[in-house]
This record gives C-alpha cells, sequence and structure tokens, in this order.
C-alpha cells in the first residue's frame, strides 16, 4: 500500500533550538535606515506614546549613538524580556502596528553592533537589557543594565518621560559616518534629518495630522560645544491637494477579493503641475502614483500598479488609498519591515473589477487620470526642447527637469565639473564635450565649510544648466549669447570672490 502518498509517519519529535547563527539572518532584512527607525517609532505608538524623539547624540565631530525615546506606558521586566526574545511574539490587540515580534530585534541588529532598551512602567520599577550583536550570534546571551546607569539615562529625557516610558538606543551604527570629521559629520545629519522627517511624515501622516503623535528628530553633543538641532515631523499626505485635478474626484469604488471580502478603494486624480511637497515626494513622480495600502491608519505601501499598469508619465497624477481590511495580511504579503506588498495574484484582477456608485470602473478612472495630464499639457505653453542634465546633478534633479522640459532627442547630456581655472574665472564651457566647468579655486566658499560631493551645490548648478542650455546648441555662440556669457562671467565671479573673503580659496576635491 502506498502510504507514504497520503501522509508522513513519524515517532516522536526533537527539540531544536535555533542557533545562535540565526541572528545574522535576522540583521539581513534589509531594512534602510529609515525603515528601521520607523519600526521603532511604531512600538512607541502601540505603546500609547503621544511624544517620541529621535535623538542622534554627539561628541565632538563624531556621531556616537542613536536614541528613540518615547512617553509610553513602558515596561515592565517580564515584558522588556519578552521584548528582548529573539523569536518571541508579543501579544498584539486589533491595532497594534506590529505584527511578528521581530521588528525591534531586525531592525537594530540590521544597523547597530548593540542595542540597548530601558523602559519604567507605572508601579513598577525601571528595567534596562542590552543585546551585543557578537554576543547575539555566539550565545543569546542578552545583558541586563546595571539599574543606576538605567535610571540615569532615563533621566536625560525628564522632559518627555516623566513617570512611564521606553528608550532604545543603538551603538555602534553602521549608518554613521567613520571619521570624526565635522564637515562630513554636517552633511550626513542635515541629510538624514531631512530623509528620515520625510519618511515619517510620509507613511505616519495620519497619526500626525490628527495629534496622536508628535515626533521631534533631535541631535545634541554630550559637551557643550556642539549647539543642539531640533526638527519637528510634519505630516506629509500624498492625497493633500487643495483642488482636485478633476471634478468628480475622489470617487470611491469597491470590489471583492477571493479570501478576503470587500475592498474599498479611494481614487484620487492630483492637481496638474503641482508643486507641492505632498506631490513631489522622495522617490520621484513616477514612483509615487498608484495604490496608496494602509495597515490601521499606517503607510505601508507608497506608490506602485502592481502589474495593473507600468509607471509612466500619464499616469503621474493617478494616486489610489486603500486600507487593508481585518486580518488579510496574508493575502498582501506584508513584511517584517511594513515598507512593501506582495499581494496575492487574484489582487490585480479584483481591482480591475472595481465599480463605483455610479458604474464606472477603475479602468475608467486611469483613463479619467490619464486625460487630465495630457489635457493639462496642451493647455499649458509649449516649452523650447533643452539638452539633458548629466553628471553632477543628483538623480532627483534631473527627474525633476525632465518632468518639466522637453529634451532634445538623441542629444548627449550637460556635466558639471570641478576644474582650476585660475582667479580670474568663474565658469568654462567645453561645447565639444558638453562640460560646464566650475571653478574649483571657490567650491569651498560656495559650499560654505561643508564637505563637497558630486552633486553638491545643486541650487547653483541649476541655475547656470538654464542660464546656458543655449550656449551648448548650435553651430555656434551667436553675439548675444556671448554678451550674456560675459555678463554672467562678471556678476559671478565678483559675487564669489565676496565669498571667498569668508572662506579662504581652498577648493574641496
Amino acid at each position: 500500500m502506498d502510504d507514504w502518498r497520503i501522509d508522513v509517519p513519524t515517532n516522536g519529535s526533537k527539540h531544536l533550538p535555533p542557533d545562535p547563527g540565526y541572528i545574522k539572518g535576522l540583521a539581513s532584512q534589509g531594512y534602510r535606515f529609515e525603515e528601521a527607525v520607523a519600526d521603532l517609532v511604531d512600538n512607541s505608538i502601540d505603546a500609547g506614546a503621544s511624544e517620541v524623539v529621535v535623538h542622534f547624540r554627539r561628541t565632538g565631530d563624531l556621531l556616537t549613538s542613536l536614541v528613540v525615546v518615547d512617553n509610553g506606558r513602558g515596561m515592565t521586566e517580564a515584558e522588556l524580556d519578552t521584548a528582548m526574545t529573539v523569536g518571541k511574539r508579543r501579544a498584539y490587540d486589533d491595532t497594534s502596528l506590529g505584527m511578528f515580534g521581530m521588528g525591534l530585534k531586525a531592525a537594530s541588529f540590521g544597523h547597530a553592533e548593540s542595542v540597548t532598551v530601558i523602559s519604567r512602567a507605572k508601579r513598577a520599577g525601571t528595567v534596562g537589557r542590552r543585546w551585543r550583536t557578537e554576543s547575539a550570534q555566539e550565545s543569546f546571551q542578552c545583558d541586563i543594565v546595571e539599574l543606576e546607569f538605567a535610571k540615569r539615562f532615563l533621566d536625560l529625557y525628564d522632559e518627555y518621560v516623566v513617570w512611564n516610558g521606553t528608550a532604545v538606543r543603538w551603538d555602534g551604527v553602521r549608518d554613521f559616518p567613520a571619521r570624526g570629521d565635522a564637515g562630513q559629520t554636517d552633511i550626513y545629519v542635515t541629510k538624514t534629518m531631512r530623509s528620515l522627517a520625510d519618511h515619517l511624515g510620509l507613511h505616519l501622516h495620519r497619526f500626525l495630522a490628527d495629534g496622536r503623535i508628535r515626533i521631534t528628530i533631535a541631535v545634541s553633543g554630550t559637551d557643550d560645544e556642539v549647539p543642539p538641532m531640533t526638527w519637528q515631523v510634519q505630516a506629509v499626505d500624498p492625497f493633500g491637494y487643495t483642488v482636485s485635478g478633476l471634478p468628480g474626484y475622489p470617487r470611491v469604488f469597491t470590489t471583492e477579493l477571493e479570501g478576503v471580502g470587500p475592498l474599498t478603494l479611494t481614487a484620487h486624480v492630483w492637481t496638474p503641475r503641482s508643486n507641492a511637497e505632498q506631490f513631489r515626494l522622495p522617490g520621484g513622480i513616477l514612483a509615487r502614483q498608484g495604490l496608496y495600502a494602509y495597515r490601521h491608519d499606517r503607510l505601508v505601501q507608497a506608490g506602485g500598479w502592481y502589474g495593473l499598469r507600468q509607471s509612466e508619465q500619464h499616469l503621474s497624477l493617478a494616486r489610489v488609498a486603500f486600507d487593508l481590511p481585518a486580518d488579510s495580511e496574508h493575502a498582501f504579503g506584508l513584511t517584517v519591515k511594513k515598507a512593501e506588498l506582495q499581494p496575492v495574484p487574484g489582487f490585480v484582477d479584483a481591482v480591475e473589477r472595481a465599480v463605483d456608485a455610479d458604474g464606472h470602473t477603475f479602468l475608467d478612472y486611469l483613463k479619467d487620470a490619464e486625460g487630465a495630464y495630457r489635457q493639462a499639457r496642451t493647455t499649458t505653453r509649449e516649452r523650447k526642447a533643452v539638452l539633458p542634465p548629466g553628471k553632477g546633478f543628483a538623480p532627483e534633479l534631473r527627474t525633476a527637469i525632465e518632468e518639466e522640459l522637453p529634451f532634445v532627442p538623441g542629444e548627449e547630456p550637460i556635466e558639471v565639473r570641478w576644474v582650476p581655472l585660475g582667479g580670474d574665472v568663474f565658469f568654462s564651457i567645453d561645447r565639444d564635450e558638453r562640460r560646464l566647468l566650475l571653478n574649483k579655486q571657490f567650491r569651498a566658499a560656495l559650499l560654505g565649510g561643508r564637505r563637497g560631493g558630486l552633486n553638491d551645490v545643486p541650487v547653483l548648478k541649476t541655475l547656470l544648466y538654464l542660464l546656458m542650455n543655449e550656449a551648448f546648441t548650435g553651430e555656434r555662440i551667436g553675439p548675444r549669447v556671448k554678451d550674456n556669457l560675459d555678463l554672467w562671467q562678471s556678476l559671478l565671479l565678483t559675487a564669489v570672490k565676496s565669498e571667498t573673503a569668508k572662506y579662504g580659496s581652498e577648493g574641496g576635491a
């Protein structure tokens, strides 16, 4: 009899605990820095916090640690042990942002050499635990934080943690600049605070907008030499337009997803040619069109069509919001990072079948959104085609220029380089190589003491690109263009020499 075709017989079981090497896999979840910090903030929201501070701690020119502190209800010793146990899942209620019980560990191990959690709950003492990645990989040994240190550390944040709260501290953060270089650290801090604020403002915009949570990003030193900096995270609503881009929208479409049940989709058409921050989101307009999925009011997917359509310019005004139905995570393949979905194959068919109360189909909506874009383009004055930007311009800047100006087809881009040119010129043009050359002697002055890079001084480069595009086209430079170049050369040289008097004349690499 072919019993093996029906079932697999067994004769007992054996306990096989995870190997400590499991930590390496846990740390390799692919968390971006912003996603990892957002996961910690999710835990603060689940703990009932109304205030969260993301604190970059700095000693002189060196970033030393990152602390995420909240005024939530805190944890008892037993609850903290559960939170720090690898593979152990705490209980979640119907509105929790947490899912797998892995976020704290996965996010932390992926970005830091050690993670310390210190917490204080009402009618319970202060407790602390520390995981060092090396120790966790060897034997799952979790350190017990000395009680007096734990108390003093939470007291540093007594402005926020009065009676109860939690602080998560990362040390040995791999994303931090390795050297204590002031310019490099300043650039990193400014860039990271901006990108982190953008990410948190977008993915938690519903919580921020209605006041359920306030998030502050702060940078301060352990000495008096580093002045504190703070940045209040603002809600970035991807549907926050003032006037709809098409009369009759937004429209609500409904459909049925097998194995899940009813699904409601709210379809929006953005205002054409909008310069609003809520429209021009990080990642670019093409990446941010499409479907926006929310789970318990937290944005878990910001754009994308899942195979419904290819992202293309004509659909850039189309954005659709929907909330994941209760207990439907299995159908949407939500990952530990809570940053993307992998819906079941039937999802695309279900969306295409969606209709609104007036009988409009979802496919009609896509046509309407495309029509609104095309209509806006035809009613806007046609702009003269330009040569595309090349090296020296940040990718997001090149994308923004392409969205606003048509490019001359088949032409090589304009590259911007810093080179030694001598003291009496600000710029030079190499028409044959399509290069706009900037005088390296004045680079430090234009950077204001900051460290330079391939895509530095974007405002200056954009202005020069717009002014001088015509100088690269045509068979020769005409008298009018030449006169303009001489004028710009003279005025820019005078202005930059004024700056040089403040910052010196040595250029960066």
